[in-house]
């Protein structure tokens, strides 16, 4: 007998990222495809001496089973960065901790979604949100999206005439994949509206304290009045990815539910890894790690935009960030980035092609780059590559 899968495996597909990265194992490609954290900057021995300790300490009851809602202590740090960097007012009850915020996505679409529900989310939005939420046969509504984020007249249009909307899922700071921030007016009004209409939102933030220049923001969340917002959280790029610890912080009502599917899933997160975060906070300092990250980073950013204003054509446009991971390319309309990747994969460079960020497809003429992993000369050397790619396939082009 044939074996049959359920019919939502037919929503799911691999992460084109992630097949991507696949064709990056050459070590003679420079890639700028994942969105990976710099290895040079995880706090490699000073995790080593934490863990140590740990188990030398309370191995016994670390790698016991644990709660659902996380490690109490780490729980209560969480919730005062928040409401230091965010202008949030949660506490250690208003925290649930998460294998990754990855998890928090999936967790989302199995509450809120069922066949044919609507999800509204920037244009062009994250991927493995898109993934994640296509397990549970959503209908996506792509917001139309400017420079400074979702636009708030088009969102209420959007509410005002669409029946069965369930959630917005948005990335207010350093989107991936546009690297784009919403302004503070613009989230007034955006949560003005949410307020009005009573509208889950999803708000993920694994980028929000990596800025460059200028302020953190408030939070969504610091402007819900109703308990509508879901915040997400990440240590992924703040301290390493590899530990999978993540967080929501939600109202009583939307948290107790992501703790529910947090039992069915996989009953708690792993409190060996929740336990040296917390202990490394306590013995050392995150804000100074974060500041080392912010300026590596910065540096990175500022190179990459350099190299690319000196050798892109000049009917190619790009992003320049504020802050995060990623900058977000756009090409003439005629011109398909899958094809210019396979000619860049040829000259040992790659990207994200752009089409996939797109849930209704389309926009194909668009790339992501990260710039957070590769080290200076190699993003030079990468953009170089990359340009000639672009300079031979788009001779004498003026203007997108």
């Amino acid at each position: 007998m044939a074996m049959q899968f359920a019919e939502r495996m037919e929503n799911l597909k691999a992460s084109e990222i992630r097949e991507i990265l696949k064709l990056t194992q050459d070590p003679e490609i420079i890639s700028f495809a994942g969105g990976l954290p710099a290895p040079e900057l995880f706090p490699v021995r000073e995790i080593e001496k934490v863990a140590a300790e740990l188990i030398a300490q309370d191995g016994r009851k670390i790698l016991q089973y644990a709660t659902t809602e996380g490690h109490v202590p780490l729980r209560q740090k969480i919730a005062a960065r928040m409401n230091d960097k965010f202008q949030t007012s949660v506490g250690a009850d208003d925290i649930l901790i998460i294998s990754g915020s990855q998890q928090g996505l999936d967790f989302a679409g199995k509450i809120f979604l069922n066949e044919g529900d609507v999800v509204l989310c920037e244009s062009p939005s994250y991927m493995g949100a898109i993934n994640a939420f296509n397990a549970y046969s959503p209908r996506y509504i792509e917001v139309p999206t400017d420079e400074f984020g979702i636009v708030p007249e088009a969102l209420e249009q959007i509410l005002a005439a669409t029946p069965k909307v369930k959630m917005i899922y948005a990335i207010p700071d350093f989107q991936n994949p546009t690297g784009r921030t919403w302004p503070m007016e613009r989230r007034v009004h955006f949560m003005e509206i949410v307020s009005k209409y009573e509208i889950p939102v999803i708000e993920d933030n694994p980028y929000g304290e990596l800025r460059y220049e200028g302020e953190i923001l408030p939070s969504l969340l610091s402007m819900d009045k109703k308990g509508l917002v879901a915040f997400m959280g990440t240590f992924s790029k703040t301290f390493c990815p590899g530990l999978r610890v993540g967080w929501i912080a939600a109202a009583p009502q939307l948290l107790n539910a992501f703790i529910t599917v947090k039992q069915s899933a996989d009953l708690h997160t792993s409190p060996l890894n929740q336990q040296i975060i917390d202990r490394f906070m306590e013995q050392y300092d995150l804000d100074e790690h974060v500041k080392a990250i912010n300026a590596l980073y910065g540096k990175r950013r500022n190179l990459i935009i350099k190299t690319m204003e000196e050798n892109f054509p000049d009917c190619v446009t790009f992003t320049r960030p504020e802050g995060g991971l990623f900058l977000w390319v756009t090409l003439p309309k005629h011109v398909n980035a899958r094809d210019i990747f396979m000619k860049s994969i040829a000259k040992k460079v790659a990207f994200v092609p752009g089409g996939s960020f797109f849930p209704n497809g389309g926009n194909e003429n668009t790339l992501r780059i990260n710039y957070s992993n590769m080290p200076e000369e190699k993003i030079v050397e990468g953009i170089k590559r990359l340009a000639a790619v672009l300079q031979e396939e788009l001779v004498g082009c003026a203007s997108v």
